[in-house]
């Protein structure tokens, strides 16, 4: 039976080490399910996949867009079905590996539901961010569609327009279409969730900023400080330092916020990959018990 192996888990788990471990044994590639890095530019603060690691096991959606190109978790579900299919033709097994709750949730369960937003809503939600600012928008999404406003990314503009033009284009939620029926996948699917007691959770990810510091993550972050606008460049490591550069903190102040806010984001992925009853926990320590759970899987 064709399967897709899911590993998932917080950030700074040990998601990478251990699924090129899993990778190899099988003899299969890994498909990436990281929102972050599929942009190219920003290695570092991704913590993407070295060049070793890369000539070691072959990467799917790794460095691959430019910061400027537009994706979503729609797209991203077309190619990899369209990717499964390929590789389903070469092994029984396919990996996808990655702590993107929406991209995993993408493929599992689908989300073509969700229609396209036209260009004049596209706009007139695009001038209403720039005239009322994001708090108004959030407000609105609170009183329009409570249930995603209590799980959306606040501090995402992209995520909360998304959601309040979904609302406006169909009159009703995004979270009910959403929860529209699961699509029927033509394979099996194995979830593997990866975590830690949480005190060595966050010494793992308070450790990794302090590699990031050290491997170049200031520099990177200046190479990108012109693109800051750019809504892939939204997200914890750069924020923190585009506001170093900007004058607003010093930079042991925006190292400390984004170890904070790295701890922050990894309880948010937790509290949505533990509400997936298929998923099945282990340490990422147990490398050959989860290689035993996937092959005996029943």
């Amino acid at each position: 039976m064709k399967t897709l192996v899911v590993i998932t888990g917080p950030t700074a788990v040990g998601k990478t080490a251990l699924c090129l471990d899993i990778a190899r044994h099988f003899g299969i590639p890994i498909v990436n399910a990281d929102s972050r890095q599929i942009y190219r530019d920003m290695r570092i603060g991704t913590a993407a996949p070295t060049g070793e690691q890369l000539r070691q096991v072959r990467h799917f959606f790794v460095g691959t867009l430019a910061l400027e190109e537009y994706y979503s978790a729609s797209m991203y579900e077309q190619q990899t079905i369209a990717l499964l299919e390929e590789l389903f033709e070469q092994s029984d097994y396919a990996l996808m590996a990655g702590g993107s709750m929406m991209y995993i949730d993408a493929v599992c369960n689908g989300i073509d539901d969700i229609p396209t937003v036209d260009a004049e809503t596209r706009a007139l939600m695009k001038q209403r961010l720039a005239e009322e600012g994001l708090d108004a928008l959030c407000e609105e999404l609170k009183r329009l569609d409570p249930e995603h406003y209590a799980i959306v990314d606040k501090k995402n503009p992209r995520r909360v327009v998304h959601a309040l033009e979904i609302c406006h284009m169909t009159g009703g939620t995004y979270t009910a279409l959403r929860k529209a029926e699961r699509k029927r996948r033509p394979f099996r699917i194995i979830k593997v969730g990866l975590n830690l007691p949480r005190e060595e959770l966050y010494e793992r990810i308070n450790a990794r900023v302090d590699q990031m510091m050290s491997d170049g993550l200031l520099e990177e972050a200046r190479h990108l400080y012109p693109m800051r606008h750019l809504n892939a460049l939204n997200t914890v490591g750069y924020k923190e330092l585009f506001a170093y550069i900007d004058g607003k903190w010093t930079l042991d102040e925006a190292v400390e916020r984004i170890k904070g806010n790295t701890r922050r984001y990894a309880r948010k992925q937790l509290t949505w990959f533990k509400k997936d009853t298929d998923m099945k926990w282990f340490s990422p320590n147990d490398k050959r018990q989860i290689i035993n759970y996937i092959t005996n899987y029943d």
